[in-house]
């Protein structure tokens, strides 16, 4: 199987559910990634291929619907910090139910469609077939907001986004010529404090392992963490390079991540929160 067919919406839903299963029954976004990428065994060409429509690579973008759908069937739950765990349901899911969850969903929003033919809007996602999207998610809404603010806005945005997760003493330098640093802060942990250097782009296209490198050679003597945020992806030699033996560790916080944070913190993104009813029938008939 080419690393093209690996991204077919049914070839990563299993994969998905292992990725989780083999992390003891919850992950990250990252280490969904990372185990999808590991199992498929797919090349860091592939892996870095972009979608055609915002920030994120396709394969980041595929894992997010496939994460929808199993969270549609009742075999995934997510957590406000964008913990994946695996249901009851998802345990037990075979290859095969996996291999059929876009049909599976896809037919129910059909028969649903047909019940409420009269109804003008439909606010189920539907793909049709492994190339429609079917519209653009909350994510990708805020990426391209975000790729619209300049880049000063971008960093006051992470200043903004650091103070708001605890950092103190959190300025914005941008010199030129400084290795790619664009602000130092403060994070103290208990009775611990650590001088933390951040950088801050809106980029186009992946980040390499050279601006880690370059950013890393800033550090040295000034800081005792570095965090680089991008509106954009980071290639997995990127991100090896970021966690290499025997050289400070860098966090890196990609776009979907940010988005993430600044739902978390409620930094421009409202979560509406939508009643459902649940009927119980057997109350009236016990009356």
């Amino acid at each position: 199987m080419s690393g093209l067919e690996s991204l077919a919406y049914p070839n990563l839903v299993g994969p998905v559910l292992i990725a989780i299963r083999d992390l003891g029954g919850s992950a990250t976004i990252e280490e969904i990634e990372d185990g999808v990428a590991k199992a498929l065994n797919l090349s860091d060409e592939i892996l870095s291929l972009p979608h055609a429509r915002g920030s994120r690579t396709e394969f980041q973008y595929r894992l997010a619907w496939v994460r929808t759908y199993l969270k549609k069937v009742g075999a995934l739950e997510n957590s406000e910090k964008a913990v994946w765990t695996l249901t009851e349901y998802g345990e037990r899911m075979t290859p095969d139910q996996a291999r059929r969850v876009f049909q599976r969903v896809n037919a129910e929003s059909r028969a649903l469609r047909r019940a409420n033919a009269l109804a003008q809007d439909n606010a189920d996602i539907e793909l049709e077939d492994e190339d429609d999207d079917g519209g653009e998610s909350w994510v990708d809404q805020l990426l391209d907001v975000l790729g619209k603010i300049t880049p000063a806005a971008f960093e006051r945005l992470s200043q903004r986004l650091l103070r708001e997760s605890g950092f103190t003493k959190v300025e914005v330098t941008g010199r030129s010529g400084d290795g790619g640093v664009d602000g130092i802060g403060v994070l103290r942990m208990n009775l611990v404090s650590f001088q933390v250097l951040f950088q801050s782009k809106r980029w186009q296209g992946s980040v390499g392992p050279s601006v880690v490198r370059d950013f890393r050679g800033a550090m040295v003597g000034r800081a005792d963490k570095g965090i680089i945020i991008t509106t954009s992806t980071f290639t997995a030699e990127a991100r090896r390079e970021a966690t290499r033996d025997g050289a400070p560790a860098i966090d890196l916080i990609d776009g979907e991540a940010l988005c993430v944070l600044l739902k978390e913190r409620k930094l421009g993104v409202g979560v509406r929160i939508v009643e459902e009813m649940d009927i119980d029938p057997k109350f009236f008939e016990s009356i």
